[in-house]
């Protein structure tokens, strides 16, 4: 490292000794590494989702499966629907697939390079986990990463196209001793002081360093290039009623909201529209449409209602309680459609 690097490494792991913040998966600076358990679980949650939005569910995880030994041995589809209103389900899946192979070889590996081999572990999930739970130099870089080192070194490269020179600068900077207290201490930076708006350039504790806050417009640090607009793709889901029971159905496992349940739709997907086909023939009651956002494309999803006096559906399901139906764990867009129908019903 050079001497400039020391002393950013230096004045921001000051700042962190100070300043950092209590979280459940942390342990403070100064404290025994936190099981890596922990930190794995709290990472793949943290993806794509804020501290506030992962803090009940990482409470909700960890009181019901406490180790990765627990995790491990936890039915899937108890798992997933755990993580109903996560997001990204995916990392569901993976995260029971990566759980039973740790319990496997017995624990977590602690190289960067072994981490990288488990299911669901990318670049930043592995390079976070050695860092911080096993105190590994590891270069970790996220969201917020990728904010504070874009307005230190004034980088002028649009993103994506500037992550190479993103992780090359914030490697340079990256200390030998403490690099998972470095990395989380500049992930609290991002998230409190280098905001992506009004960044708090007073309080921090690298303003003397920052090549953006010297040009006098940090805030349009990183550049990014034009979003594209995403389609917007139409769908219908079936809400098939009987006897106080709704006819709810496990999704394939790849694909789309893959392995959770659901109401039965049409077969939309992020590339074509759905079909419109109900699964049954009869008086369909159209309840309204809902809408929801996913990292490609948006949906405007319609509801429609039947009800049968018996089971015509010669296909895989249960009927699942209407009263009990904020249990079923409907992932966020089909939790819409059920709240659309009840609330028609009260």
């Amino acid at each position: 490292m050079t001497a400039s690097s020391q002393n950013i490494a230096a004045d921001l792991l000051g700042w962190y000794d100070r300043h950092a913040r209590d979280l459940p998966w942390r342990a403070q600076p100064g404290q025994p590494a936190p099981d890596p358990y922990r930190v794995w679980l709290s990472e793949v949650m943290l993806q794509q989702t804020t501290v506030a939005a992962v803090k009940p569910y990482f409470a909700k995880f960890t009181e019901r499966w406490p180790t990765v030994y627990d995790l491990a041995a936890a039915a899937e589809e108890d798992v997933m629907a755990a993580w109903a209103g996560l997001g990204y389900y995916s990392r569901a899946r993976n995260l029971v697939r990566c759980a039973r192979q740790v319990a496997e070889l017995g624990s977590f590996p602690d190289t960067e390079e072994d981490l990288r081999k488990l299911p669901g572990l990318g670049a930043y999930t592995a390079a976070a986990v050695a860092a911080i739970a096993f105190g590994q130099r590891a270069v970790v870089v996220d969201a917020n990463v990728e904010r504070v080192v874009s307005r230190l070194f004034a980088i002028t490269t649009p993103l994506p196209n500037s992550r190479p020179e993103i992780r090359a600068n914030a490697d340079s900077i990256t200390p030998d001793e403490r690099a998972g207290d470095f990395a989380q201490a500049i992930m609290d930076l991002g998230s409190g002081i280098c905001t992506a708006r009004d960044p708090k350039c007073l309080l921090c504790p690298l303003a003397y360093h920052c090549a953006a806050r010297k040009s006098d417009d940090p805030a349009r640090f990183p550049i990014k290039a034009p979003k594209k607009a995403k389609p917007v793709r139409q769908g219908t889901a079936f809400w098939i009623e009987r006897d106080g029971h709704v006819w709810l159905e496990t999704r394939e496992g790849t694909g789309m909201l893959g392995g959770m349940r659901a109401l039965p739709d049409d077969g939309w997907h992020s590339k074509t529209d759905g079909s419109g086909n109900a699964p049954l023939s009869g008086d369909w009651e159209s309840m309204g449409v809902v809408r929801h956002t996913f990292t490609h494309f948006g949906l405007e999803m319609t509801v429609k209602r039947l009800t049968v006096t018996e089971n015509p559906l010669e296909r895989d399901g249960q009927w699942w309680a209407i009263a009990d139906i904020g249990e079923a764990g409907l992932p966020t867009l089909f939790a819409k459609a059920a709240r659309l129908v009840t609330a028609q019903q009260n």
